[in-house]
């Protein structure tokens, strides 16, 4: 290879001028590709569109295939869940489920890579991007970023089902300051490693076989030129034999932070950071032959790039076959399996979170004659698949209206209302929506966000309902009928009067194409719910960050009356509305008899957690039972809790089953002071309940040193 070949390589371009009419901008493009100066393309889909542009490389003069990436943030053609909403369901195979989907239509339409999954931890549901991760701990964050990198590239990649994942944003992109997006983050190295890597590693040791840098600096570096983060953590001390690839432009972005004086020098310090490829930047196809020539980057670097990313379409099998996933008779083929569809509804049923449920008024019964369908997103089709969507066609969607119809028993109906629009509501509108409420058995309001309100570059500072949709509650409120609230939304949102009044809320995050039905199913009890809440929810901005493993305090505040001189507000509550691992079911759950087999281990021992888990109701149901481990004491001071385990188990009415948890010398362990990830001896409490606010069983054991 030569030396432009080999940076060529480095080289990715978004390619939607490619598959569209004759312009500069493709002519330019297509020469670029034919001369072997391009690596990658970034959106260009659809088996024919793929097959076109392929072949445009395969006129240059070694003929190496192009990766084609792709967004495919939660789902393709079908469009599941948002990935906090997935989060959720606290259920691997629905996680790995909807990835691996995901891929096999992606595949089917010529695309080798998606930009996923996203495993920032976030804490601050001010930034729109909380959307597309897990949540706010980096245990269940690291389960579900394997579960959704093992989804996307199948047992191999090469596979037709399969894609080639990216673990991004590397790092602490969600710990952006005051939540806004593609700011500065300023950390400790123990808050690093202790609470933002931990998904990271978990997708490295799942596979990943790309990872992305994020938009923010770290402690004054960007992450795009962080030779800490990738040539001492990723590819030196984790060994990661993948590719990294910039975010869009990151690399020129350097300049603008004031980090590099220009592009050259950007391109210096990308590449001898471990930056392999650079996306839509142009910082390496222009600037690094020329550093090369003068000596001012090694060959060597480009080199080990190169070979990371020839490796990656080697094992996709590009090299035998550069059409393998361009079929367009298996895109048909794939994209029209109805088990897609209901692969959909069945994830976000199990996303949906059930927050309150006054006086079982869900599910509904047959008694419930007319129901009352009001709020401004009943009918809306668009907003259910929320941001990050591929596919723009909203005829497939299901929307409220249509999914409560479908389920509706005979004898009853249905009426309608708006009450206005998501950001307005008249006099008129809510007087109309009054009156239909009233002659209701029952009221089911739709309020929340609309789909350009979370996601990237969607930061907000008010994260009440927009508009006057609190209003609009209010008056319904007034007629004393049951009101239940579902909210659509891809953040925690503040809703207090809500939450207080309504007589049911169930959380429906923004649920994809299959949101009515999945909503039907749980309104009407076919489904019962059993997510959990991956995130807190606030009372008030002011509380952000707000995350229930926090570490304690010299004077700790316990609801005293007095708040004074203790970590308190004198004008809020320190907990959240909603606390995570919070969420409800139709039917009611026990635990009792928590053992341990042993009370004091050493080092290489463990202990056997083990509990009776009873469905103390009338309905089968779910429960996703979870183990918190405190350390009393230790070198630095230590969360008040913190996830070390779960179990989703399906009951029957009456029937209880024992649950084992197995506490390893790993579960105990943390990074030190020095960094160091070990266990130091003392006592260690255990707690075990249905959320991190509501601890039913509690333990303590020891761990000692080795004799």
């Amino acid at each position: 290879m030569t030396v432009e070949e080999k940076v060529g390589q480095l080289n990715q371009y978004t390619g939607k001028a490619l598959t569209g009419p004759a312009s500069p901008k493709k002519n330019s493009l297509e020469s670029e590709i034919k001369n072997g100066w391009v690596g990658a393309m970034l959106n260009v889909k659809g088996a024919k569109n793929t097959r076109e542009v392929q072949g445009m490389a395969l006129k240059s003069r070694l003929k190496i295939p192009l990766l084609f990436g792709l967004d495919v943030i939660h789902g393709y053609q079908t469009t599941f869940p948002i990935p906090l909403a997935e989060a959720a369901s606290w259920d691997m195979d629905a996680v790995k489920l909807s990835a691996h989907i995901a891929a096999k239509e992606s595949a089917a339409s010529g695309v080798h890579w998606t930009f996923a999954p996203m495993v920032d931890i976030s804490r601050d549901p001010r930034w729109g991007r909380i959307m597309e991760g897990a949540g706010e701990d980096p245990y269940l964050g690291s389960v579900i970023a394997s579960a959704r990198v093992k989804g996307l590239q199948g047992e191999r990649l090469g596979s037709t089902d399969a894609i080639m994942a990216c673990a991004k944003h590397f790092i602490a992109y969600g710990a952006a300051i005051a939540g806004r997006d593609y700011n500065a983050v300023e950390m400790s190295e123990h808050e690093l490693w202790q609470t933002y890597l931990p998904p990271f590693k978990a997708a490295l040791d799942a596979g990943a076989a790309t990872f992305m840098n994020s938009f923010n600096t770290l402690n004054g570096i960007p992450s795009t030129g962080n030779d800490y983060l990738l040539r001492t953590i990723l590819k030196g001390k984790w060994k990661y034999n993948g590719f990294v690839v910039s975010d869009w432009n990151s690399i020129g972005e350097m300049t603008i932070w004031g980090y590099a004086a220009d592009p050259k020098d950007a391109a210096i310090k990308a590449i001898k950071a471990g930056n392999d490829m650079d996306m839509e930047g142009s910082i390496y196809r222009k600037n690094l032959v020329g550093l090369i020539k003068e000596g001012k980057v090694s060959i060597l670097l480009i080199d080990d790039a190169v070979k990371r990313i020839l490796y990656k379409k080697y094992e996709l099998g590009l090299f035998d076959n550069p059409y393998k996933f361009c079929d367009e008779e298996r895109e048909k083929e794939v994209l029209n399996d109805p088990a897609n569809l209901a692969a959909a509804r069945d994830v976000a049923r199990k996303s949906m979170v059930l927050l309150k449920n006054e006086r079982e008024t869900l599910p509904l019964t047959k008694r419930v004659k007319t129901i009352a369908l009001i709020g401004p997103l009943i009918k809306s089709k668009n907003d259910l698949n929320g941001a990050w969507r591929v596919n723009q066609d909203t005829t497939n969607i299901i929307n409220l209206y249509e999914g409560l119809s479908e389920g509706l028993n005979e004898g009853q109906k249905i009426t309608y209302a708006s009450g206005g629009t998501i950001f307005k509501s008249t006099d008129e509108e809510i007087a109309q929506a009054v009156e239909i409420g009233k002659k209701a058995d029952v009221i089911i309001m739709a309020l929340g966000e609309s789909y350009e309100l979370s996601g990237e570059s969607k930061s907000r500072t008010n994260l009440n309902l927009p508009g006057d949709q609190e209003k609009l509650f209010d008056a319904l409120y007034r007629t004393g009928k049951p009101v239940i609230v579902t909210i659509f939304a891809g953040r925690p949102l503040i809703f207090n009067t809500i939450a207080d009044k309504a007589t049911a809320i169930l959380y429906s995050w923004w649920p994809g194409c299959e949101g009515g039905h999945a909503f039907a199913d749980v309104i009407y009890g076919k489904y019962n719910p059993a997510a959990k809440l991956p995130v807190s929810f606030p009372r008030s901005v002011g509380q952000i960050p707000i995350f229930y493993s926090q570490t304690n305090t010299g004077r700790p505040y316990n609801n005293e009356p007095d708040k004074l001189y203790l970590s308190s507000y004198i004008d809020e509550e320190n907990t959240p509305k909603f606390a995570f691992g919070y969420g409800l079911s139709y039917t009611n759950f026990s635990y009792s008899d928590l053992h341990l087999d042993k009370k004091i281990i050493r080092n290489n021992d463990f202990v056997k957690v083990s509990f009776t888990l009873t469905n103390t109701g009338k309905l089968a149901g779910e429960e996703v039972a979870q183990l918190y481990l405190r350390d009393e004491v230790a070198s630095l001071v230590r969360p008040v809790k913190e996830l070390k385990d779960f179990k989703k188990v399906m009951l029957q009415p009456g029937e209880s089953r024992k649950i084992e948890f197995v506490l390893s010398k790993e579960k105990l362990a943390f990074y030190n002071s020095r960094l160091v990830w070990d266990t130091e001896p003392g006592f260690f409490q255990i707690m075990i309940g249905s959320s991190s606010d509501h601890i039913l069983l509690k333990d303590r054991f020891e761990l000692q040193e080795s004799k």
